[in-house]
């Protein structure tokens, strides 16, 4: 069978709130590997925040991180995207006077302030995972090397303010809850698919890409073959090829076997 290259979101397809992985979801990686297919995490969180051995020992062959921004193979880097030290103390400096609480979002550390958050079980989660890797951020006097942030859109946010002063650095992208993603501009998950392909010399018609949410529609529009999971928001299951059933139904696996891959 001619070889493909499979992209994979994590967060409401490989795993679920939980994290929890279905047995089948990591029987089909093996399957697809054996079948001479290539497999890549492909995430919108930072290759920090990529770090449970649960996800890593499945045996993916390659991740691209922070939408596009960090990309590795067989754990050698092949593409970092940093943003500049202008560029953060800007950010900081319009998220600071917006009130929205950050999290910078590296390759290796995470910085954010836990209480800003007042008791976001997400942070209280990150700072959990990361432990030594989570760094407070007010008065850190060192380097911050981070590729995207985040953060919560409050009351007192003004949009058109942060949208006039980050607008031309970042796209954003927001989320349920008010959560929004500062993304660099002109990146996503679909240009780390493209720089894996230009990489490694892969045709666009043999790309398969399978995701759920919204920061997933570039990529699934991108590739060959869309595939969004059966639990998928609205945006998502309108720009795929192909809606297979969800998470806990064998998506990943039924999707494979419609195509043929396993």
């Amino acid at each position: 069978m001619h070889s493909k290259v499979i992209f994979f979101d994590i967060d409401g397809t490989i795993w679920d709130e939980n994290h929890k992985i279905p047995k089948s979801t990591v029987e089909t990686i093996r399957l697809l590997k054996e079948n001479g297919h290539k497999t890549f995490i492909c995430s919108g969180r930072a290759r920090g925040n990529i770090i449970d051995e649960r996800l890593l020992n499945i045996g993916f062959d390659g991740i691209i991180a922070a939408c596009g921004n960090h990309i590795e193979m067989d754990g050698e880097v092949l593409y970092e995207n940093i943003l500049s030290d202008e560029l953060v103390e800007k950010s900081l400096n319009v998220t600071t006077q917006q009130h929205i609480p950050v999290v910078l979002e590296g390759p290796e550390y995470h910085w954010f302030d836990i209480e800003k958050f007042s008791g976001d079980p997400y942070t209280n989660k990150l700072k959990k995972v990361l432990k030594d890797k989570a760094v407070p951020l007010e008065n850190y006097e060192g380097k911050i090397v981070i590729n995207k942030f985040s953060g919560d859109i409050t009351e007192d946010t003004d949009m058109n303010v942060v949208e006039k002063e980050l607008g031309e650095y970042f796209d954003f992208l927001i989320h349920e809850g008010d959560v929004i993603e500062f993304v660099p501009k002109n990146t996503s998950k679909a240009t780390g698919i493209k720089k894996v392909c230009e990489i490694l010399n892969i045709k666009h018609q043999d790309t398969f890409a399978i995701g759920d949410s919204i920061n997933d529609v570039e990529m699934l529009e991108y590739v060959n073959t869309g595939i969004a999971m059966g639990n998928c928001t609205q945006p998502a299951r309108k720009v795929a090829d192909y809606v297979t059933t969800s998470l806990w139904e064998d998506g990943i696996y039924n999707a494979m076997k419609h195509f043929e891959l396993i």
